[in-house]
């Protein structure tokens, strides 16, 4: 993993285990806390889903 919960604020993408396999979500860290994290997309939808499923993630330049 290349994010934290410093980087709260700034635009991600994370690769996460879902129970059909993968699935990427790409938007604005909006906070991790209590082993959640919260990913705003451009679309308004806020995403939620625990630390423990991500695969990898990175911060997106730009």
């Amino acid at each position: 993993m290349s994010i934290s919960a410093e980087d709260v604020g700034r635009r991600v993408t994370v690769r996460r285990k879902v129970p059909e396999g993968f699935r990427d979500v790409v938007g604005v860290l909006e906070s991790w806390s209590g082993g959640t994290l919260a990913v705003r997309k451009r679309d308004g939808t806020l995403v939620e889903f625990p630390e423990n499923v991500m695969v990898a993630a990175k911060v997106v330049p730009g």
